[in-house]
């Protein structure tokens, strides 16, 4: 497969007043068409921080980002804007990138028809689920055309059962539109059975530990599961 992602020896540095502070170090991946890859490690090891790397929010100290491809980041929680309806909601990116036109209207609303949000178009954030909400917020995303996304912890606010559901509902979307993902979690279940591929991080500065290749686990409850489950744990620096 072609990588859309080229990532090669980035770090970043902060300046404060009397120090240097090393947020990362040397990091390379790469990231494929079609591919889901997740970042795991322990809290403050600057996952977040390639995120804004890999979207240009924030500028790297060294090394290279080589774009191949549309990248979209998707916030840590759905960020709907309650005055708005679900529609209006789904326009919001592309009017803030100002590229909202007849076919993205066309898009959005073909992916409401067939994300089951059709008839809550002219519905506001408060009446939905929160799965119902989570599938207006990617929507949005996608109404950009991105060919990668990047979600920062996209289900940390809900409880257990409905982010297992919540989970896998995102993962059949992005599978269907054939869009690649990098995501950023804490919960290693969350990031066995939803990617490919989990790369575990090192404490900060921020580092690859080891990567995991988990594109044959997609159940929560077969040996192979927990064998790749312990094996990432013992790999992440929680002291």
């Amino acid at each position: 497969m072609n990588n859309l992602l080229e990532v090669k020896n980035i770090s970043k540095v902060y300046q404060t007043i009397d120090k240097e502070i090393e947020a990362v170090k040397n990091f390379s991946i790469d990231v494929s068409e079609d591919e889901f890859v997740a970042l795991i490690g322990p809290s403050g090891c600057g996952k977040s921080t390639i995120l804004s790397l890999l979207s240009n929010l924030e500028d790297v100290s060294s090394g290279t980002i080589d774009k191949k491809c549309n990248i979209a980041y998707m916030l840590q929680n759905d960020a709907l804007l309650e005055w708005l309806n679900v529609y209006s909601n789904a326009q919001v990116g592309a009017k803030v990138m100002n590229c909202l036109n007849e076919k993205t209207n066309m898009y959005i609303d073909e992916m409401l028809d067939k994300y089951g949000l059709k008839e809550f178009k002219h519905s506001y954030p408060r009446e939905l689920s929160g799965g119902m909400r989570q599938r207006v917020a990617l929507i949005r995303t996608l109404a950009l055309q991105p060919n990668l996304l990047l979600m920062d912890e996209p289900f940390s606010a809900l409880d257990y059962q409905s982010r297992i559901a919540i989970a896998d509902d995102i993962k059949r979307i992005l599978k269907e539109e054939h869009k690649s993902l990098i995501l950023v979690t804490h919960d290693i279940s969350e990031a066995i059975t939803m990617c490919d591929r989990v790369v575990v991080l090192s404490r900060r500065p921020c580092s690859i530990k080891g990567e995991y290749d988990t594109s044959n686990i997609d159940s929560r409850r077969t040996e192979e599961f927990f064998k790749m489950y312990d094996a990432i744990e013992k790999e992440i620096d929680y002291d």
